[in-house]
């Protein structure tokens, strides 16, 4: 009995793979920022299910085009699989299809990359059909180019999928390019429609005040989310814990409409495949009317992660949206004299602890003034025939007093500053 019981155990066992992790240090980088590079994706390994047993950081001033690293560090990366029974191998910068092949032909273990770890934790992380829709085009776009060596090298491969080779790959490694980019195909139509959608659903928001939680990955921004609206958003203390946009209402004592907007963390180098797919996710952002900023203010490389999101957001073109740090976890920082030079450099800003509660209801005063800056009421008079006018009104503003006369409709609306054009015409 005690047999068959222990072999049920072993069997459900989540098996974790043993990894090795490689980074790089070239001429013009710091080594430390490179350390904490390796350190961030250490995170990522463990998010994904694997055992870090050795990470390994070499200075290189020209990459080699055949194997990234080099044939006597290729030797040594060999020896050191060998030595540690490790699973794979992951770098930290993008490796070409070709440096691939030949590390996992001189290796005879899988190589990854740090995308295709990210990606690997998106397709475990997904659970609406969106961003399974999402992860899974971004998934076949970056292993287009390397599909000789997967089917190849991978193709006797059988039972469950290890880190790398979830979502699309994992079940039939017999599909050709053909095939591929038929499916890649549908994909983009399907996310098409899926954006339509969002738009549809956005529009009927317009008369809201909507604020989105931005940040670096893993910085607490769900944690806020429930602490601000009593939501029941999932946590955990993992990297990427969260992938689908949660819309919640900010519960105030005035009639503005305050929504809440939770989106998918960023990272240093996001691989450029999920920012594509995920567009329509983006589109939250912006659509928003204000960005909130969460920032672990206990990071190490705190100032890092705050350039990294900067940066994100420039290539989305969302540079221009306004701006509130919200610097998280003030409860753990010891250095308090911090506080002074962040209230310097990021302005506005707010200092909280999302676990504890801490000034949270303070920020969400600050939230309530901002929203309340970005309307104002006014009257206006229409003919009682112009309907179609009345009925653009309504699209934009709300209506807070309505009143019939034999000739004229006298209304009361509160309108966003930003919409306040689409009515001018009408205001005399």
């Amino acid at each position: 009995m005690n047999e068959v019981s222990d072999k049920d155990v072993l069997l459900n066992r989540v098996i974790r793979e043993r990894a090795i992790l490689i980074g790089v240090v070239h001429h013009n980088q710091n080594r430390s920022v490179v350390q904490e590079y390796l350190d961030e994706l250490a995170l990522l390994a463990d998010t994904a299910g694997a055992d870090v047993v050795v990470k390994e950081l070499q200075d290189k001033d020209r990459i080699d085009p055949a194997t990234y690293i080099g044939k006597g560090k290729v030797d040594y990366l060999s020896q050191l699989v060998s030595d540690h029974h490790a699973d794979l191998v992951i770098f930290d910068d993008d490796l070409s299809p070709a440096q691939v092949r030949n590390l996992e032909n001189r290796c005879k273990v899988k190589i990854l990359d740090r995308s295709g770890i990210i990606l690997d934790i998106f397709a475990k992380r997904a659970k609406t059909k969106e961003a399974k829709t999402q992860v899974e085009l971004a998934q076949l776009n970056y292993l287009l180019p390397r599909l000789t060596r997967r089917w190849t090298h991978l193709s006797r491969q059988t039972g469950g999928a290890g880190i790398g080779l979830r979502g699309p790959g994992e079940t039939q490694l017999e599909v050709d390019r053909r095939l591929i980019k038929k499916r890649i195909s549908k994909l983009n139509d399907e996310l098409v429609k899926i954006g339509k959608q969002r738009q549809i659903r956005r529009q009927h928001r317009t008369d809201c005040f909507r604020v989105a939680l931005i940040g670096y990955t893993n910085v607490g921004k769900s944690t806020l989310l429930n602490s601000l609206c009593d939501a029941d958003v999932f946590v955990e203390d993992r990297l990427f814990a969260t992938l689908d946009s949660t819309v919640r209402r900010l519960e105030t004592d005035h009639k503005i409409d305050i929504l809440l907007i939770d989106t998918v963390g960023f990272i240093r180098k996001l691989p450029h495949q999920l920012v594509a797919s995920f567009k329509s996710t983006l589109e939250e952002i912006r659509d928003s009317d204000l960005l909130l900023h969460v920032v672990d203010i206990c990071a190490p490389y705190v100032v890092e992660q705050i350039n990294a999101v900067q940066v994100a957001l420039a290539e989305l073109n969302l540079s221009d949206k306004p701006v509130l740090y919200v610097f998280n976890k003030v409860d753990r920082l010891i250095d308090k004299s911090m506080i002074i030079q962040y209230q310097h450099d990021y302005s506005p800003c707010v200092f909280i602890s999302a676990s504890r509660g801490i000034f949270v209801n303070e920020l969400k005063e600050r939230i309530k003034e901002i929203a309340q800056g970005n309307y104002f009421e006014l009257k206006i008079r229409l003919n009682i025939n112009n309907q179609r006018e009345l009925a653009q009104i309504y699209e934009v503003a709300t209506v807070l007093e309505k009143k019939y006369s034999n000739e004229h409709i006298d209304l009361l609306i509160r309108i966003k500053k930003d919409k306040f054009p689409y009515i001018e015409p009408y205001v005399s």
